[in-house]
Protein backbone atom coordinates (compact mmCIF):
# COMPACT_ATOMS: atom_id res chain seq x y z
CA UNK A 1 0.00 0.00 0.00
CA UNK A 2 1.23 3.51 -0.68
CA UNK A 3 1.50 5.83 2.32
CA UNK A 4 2.44 8.69 0.05
CA UNK A 5 0.12 11.78 0.74
CA UNK A 6 0.27 13.47 -3.06
CA UNK A 7 0.61 12.48 -6.59
CA UNK A 8 4.63 12.79 -7.63
CA UNK A 9 5.14 14.94 -9.84
CA UNK A 10 5.86 12.52 -13.47
CA UNK A 11 5.50 15.06 -15.98
CA UNK A 12 8.03 17.13 -17.86
CA UNK A 13 8.18 20.27 -15.63
CA UNK A 14 9.23 24.02 -17.26
CA UNK A 15 12.98 24.31 -16.54
CA UNK A 16 14.01 27.17 -13.85
CA UNK A 17 15.34 29.31 -16.98
CA UNK A 18 12.67 29.19 -19.39
CA UNK A 19 10.31 30.04 -16.82
CA UNK A 20 12.14 33.00 -16.49
CA UNK A 21 11.80 33.28 -19.92
CA UNK A 22 8.52 33.29 -20.07
CA UNK A 23 7.45 34.77 -16.76
CA UNK A 24 9.22 37.82 -18.86
CA UNK A 25 6.66 37.96 -21.77
CA UNK A 26 4.24 37.08 -19.07
CA UNK A 27 4.42 39.98 -17.37
CA UNK A 28 4.86 42.08 -20.74
CA UNK A 29 1.56 41.37 -21.53
CA UNK A 30 0.15 41.87 -18.28
CA UNK A 31 -1.18 45.28 -19.01
CA UNK A 32 -4.32 45.86 -20.69
CA UNK A 33 -2.72 48.73 -23.14
CA UNK A 34 -0.37 45.85 -23.84
CA UNK A 35 -2.41 43.53 -24.78
CA UNK A 36 -4.38 45.40 -27.14
CA UNK A 37 -1.14 46.65 -28.49
CA UNK A 38 0.24 43.38 -29.23
CA UNK A 39 -3.80 42.73 -30.54
CA UNK A 40 -3.85 45.40 -33.21
CA UNK A 41 -0.37 44.71 -34.67
CA UNK A 42 -1.32 41.44 -35.33
CA UNK A 43 -4.20 42.28 -36.83
CA UNK A 44 -3.01 44.00 -39.16
CA UNK A 45 -3.26 42.48 -43.20
CA UNK A 46 0.50 43.70 -43.67
CA UNK A 47 1.36 41.96 -39.81
CA UNK A 48 2.98 45.32 -38.59
CA UNK A 49 2.29 48.88 -37.93
CA UNK A 50 3.69 51.97 -37.65
CA UNK A 51 3.87 53.87 -34.46
CA UNK A 52 2.44 56.74 -35.88
CA UNK A 53 -1.16 54.57 -36.74
CA UNK A 54 -0.83 52.94 -32.99
CA UNK A 55 -0.94 56.08 -31.29
CA UNK A 56 -4.25 57.13 -32.81
CA UNK A 57 -5.44 54.11 -31.38
CA UNK A 58 -5.21 54.84 -27.73
CA UNK A 59 -6.38 58.23 -25.83
CA UNK A 60 -2.33 58.22 -24.77
CA UNK A 61 0.57 60.53 -25.43
CA UNK A 62 2.70 59.26 -27.81
CA UNK A 63 4.95 59.22 -24.89
CA UNK A 64 2.97 56.64 -22.97
CA UNK A 65 2.51 54.59 -26.14
CA UNK A 66 6.19 54.13 -26.97
CA UNK A 67 7.05 53.34 -23.32
CA UNK A 68 4.60 50.70 -23.90
CA UNK A 69 6.21 49.44 -26.72
CA UNK A 70 9.04 49.42 -25.29
CA UNK A 71 8.42 46.68 -23.00
CA UNK A 72 7.10 44.60 -25.23
CA UNK A 73 10.18 44.88 -27.64
CA UNK A 74 12.57 44.40 -24.75
CA UNK A 75 10.65 41.44 -23.41
CA UNK A 76 10.79 40.26 -26.78
CA UNK A 77 7.30 40.38 -27.81
CA UNK A 78 7.50 42.37 -30.93
CA UNK A 79 10.26 43.14 -33.30
CA UNK A 80 11.00 46.68 -34.62
CA UNK A 81 12.10 48.40 -37.46
CA UNK A 82 13.61 51.79 -38.22
CA UNK A 83 12.00 53.29 -41.89
CA UNK A 84 13.55 56.82 -41.45
CA UNK A 85 11.63 58.55 -38.64
CA UNK A 86 9.45 56.03 -37.75
CA UNK A 87 9.44 52.54 -36.34
CA UNK A 88 7.59 49.62 -37.55
CA UNK A 89 6.14 46.94 -34.82
CA UNK A 90 5.72 43.01 -35.72
CA UNK A 91 4.89 40.11 -33.29
CA UNK A 92 7.48 37.65 -33.10
CA UNK A 93 5.58 34.26 -33.23
CA UNK A 94 7.39 32.18 -31.24
CA UNK A 95 7.12 34.45 -28.08
CA UNK A 96 3.51 34.29 -28.27
CA UNK A 97 4.03 30.31 -28.87
CA UNK A 98 5.97 30.55 -25.58
CA UNK A 99 3.13 31.53 -23.58
CA UNK A 100 0.56 29.60 -25.29
CA UNK A 101 2.61 26.50 -24.60
CA UNK A 102 2.44 27.37 -21.25
CA UNK A 103 -1.29 26.75 -21.46
CA UNK A 104 -1.73 23.96 -23.45
CA UNK A 105 -0.01 21.60 -20.67
CA UNK A 106 -2.44 18.21 -20.86
CA UNK A 107 -2.41 19.19 -17.56
CA UNK A 108 -4.73 22.01 -17.85
CA UNK A 109 -6.67 20.74 -20.79
CA UNK A 110 -10.35 20.94 -19.25
CA UNK A 111 -9.27 23.72 -16.62
CA UNK A 112 -11.73 26.78 -17.39
CA UNK A 113 -11.61 30.27 -15.91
Amino acid sequence: MDDSCCTPADGTAMTAGRAEEVAALLKALADPVRLRLVSLIASTAAGEACVCDLNEAFDLTQATVSHHLKVLHTAGVLDRDKRGVWAYYRVRPEALAAVADVFSSPALAGVRA
